[in-house]
């Protein structure tokens, strides 16, 4: 039995990187990080965490642009991350309303990754900018963490049965919460 690991699961747009409502990004150049993300990503990989991006894609099952170019974003994204790493980044290509269980809050991309590297949900967190972050995090028994980039304030806003773990500024508010829950482990 391989002793369970630790993990941070992120969303992309408007949580690791700038999103523009309505655009969807297809060109690695456009990749820009939150000023935060590098020394928060740093501070929970000192921890021990792993790290994995879960997110939706939906511009593909709309068509405005394909896998091969979603892959070359997380490519970009890996190399301007770097020396953080992201294990593996899984996306789901379908529009809203193809039905598929892929599509965050649906869990299948995170329970597959749970099982794929011995993941302890227990000891792990979502952080995420929108309502579906929040509630595949929940669904999957890992802490959630809402950040206030992108689309953060206007979901929590917009619904009032929004209730994640810990509501964060930013990354770096988000990497100082989950280092406080991480160390009520130790």
């Amino acid at each position: 039995m391989h002793d369970k690991i630790k993990a941070v699961f992120f969303d992309r747009d408007g949580t690791l990187i700038h999103e523009k409502p309505g655009v969807y990004l297809s060109d690695p150049a456009a990749v820009r990080l939150y000023a935060p993300v590098p020394s928060a990503l740093k501070r929970l990989k000192e921890a021990g965490f792993h790290f994995f991006i879960v997110s939706n894609q939906s511009g593909i099952g709309r068509g405005y642009f394909t896998e091969k170019e979603v892959n070359a974003v997380h490519a970009r994204l890996q190399e301007i991350l770097k020396p953080a790493v992201m294990e593996e980044i899984v996306f789901c290509p379908h529009a809203p309303g193809q039905d598929c269980a892929c599509r965050k809050p649906g869990t299948l991309l995170g329970e597959r990754l749970i099982a794929k590297y011995h993941i302890d949900p227990a000891h792990s967190f979502m952080v995420g900018d929108k309502k579906a972050d929040v509630l595949f995090g929940q669904k999957l028994g890992l802490r959630s963490v809402l950040v206030m980039t992108a689309n953060g304030k206007n979901h929590l806003k917009k619904y009032a049965d929004l209730r994640p773990d810990f509501v964060a500024q930013d990354m770096r508010a988000a990497a100082s919460y989950i280092l406080k829950e991480d160390g009520k482990h130790e």
